[in-house]
């Protein structure tokens, strides 16, 4: 696992160089789910892809930018799930943006998630690593990534970050935002998932979710590349991850580009979720 850790550092190194100096303009290409890619998408995709090559451990890989699952190595122990560049539109006004990956042995499903990583590319480059029931931040400081601290959800929070488009919202998620709001939660939203769900991790607590709505009731958020990587961060730092009615490790995948509905946060918050959305469902 440590191979495969030290390989995403090295990815994410690259990834900062084109950050700062590639080309934040649309390709001409569509990804599986028919979003534009940007340049910055495929350039970062193409960085994680030649570094995983490497490394033995691994046996597959698949990328959010991609249609099917790469083969690297049959006598591997590890499948791996990325995003190469979550939020990638947002470089072009200067906003933090990130890297997904989730680890998973035997088949990509979401009880089979192993470790996660994800990778912030802000002010600073920070990598927040969860395994084996700890979530340690790492910071990249004279082009090394140096241990910060381990990071712990408290059992409550003040932030509440909500994404999707409001006026496609079921009344349910209406009653739970308001909800939150007349009882003093901070709204907090880039619309940047990396960044967002890294605030509330460091800031002790809250919510981020990203509902079933009238125009998307799976959601949108992709559930390997996106969703179960974070769930698992969040139920090793001692919070949760629901889909609404259920934890999202209990989420089934039939195809590697499907989506969910989901709640991260700490305990109370998604224990409030699973009321309002039981009582209103």
């Amino acid at each position: 696992m440590e191979e495969i850790f030290e390989a995403i550092k090295i990815a994410s190194k690259e990834i900062k160089e084109v950050i700062l100096l590639g080309d934040t303009a649309k390709s001409e290409n569509e990804n599986s789910t028919g979003d534009t890619q940007l340049k910055l998408d495929i350039a970062s995709d193409i960085i994680i892809e030649k570094v995983f090559k490497r490394i033995p451990s691994i046996k597959e890989i698949v990328s959010e930018e991609q249609e099917s699952i790469v083969s690297l190595n049959e006598d591997g122990e590890y499948l791996i799930a990325y995003d190469p560049l979550d939020g990638s539109s947002l470089v072009d006004v200067n906003l933090s943006v990130g890297s997904i990956y989730g680890i998973y042995k035997d088949n990509f499903s979401a009880k089979n998630i192993v470790a996660s990583v994800y990778v912030v590319f802000g002010p600073r480059v920070e990598m927040v690593i969860a395994y084996e029931n700890k979530v340690q931040l790492f910071r990249l400081s004279n082009d090394e990534f140096k241990y910060v601290k381990d990071i712990k959800l408290n059992d409550a929070g003040n932030l509440n970050a909500t994404g999707s488009t409001q006026m496609n919202w079921t009344q349910t998620h209406k009653t739970l935002v308001n909800e939150m709001f007349k009882d003093g939660y901070y709204l907090r939203y880039s619309g940047g998932m990396v960044p967002d769900l890294h605030q509330i991790l460091l800031k002790g607590g809250g919510l981020f979710s990203y509902p079933g709505t009238a125009d998307k009731p799976k959601g949108k958020l992709r559930q390997l590349f996106e969703v179960f990587p974070f769930a698992f961060t969040y139920k090793c730092a001692g919070g949760d991850a629901i889909d609404g009615s259920k934890s999202i490790f209990e989420v089934e995948t039939t195809h590697i580009h499907d989506t969910t509905p989901c709640f991260f946060g700490s305990l109370s918050e998604i224990n409030r979720v699973l009321k309002v959305y039981s009582n209103n469902g």
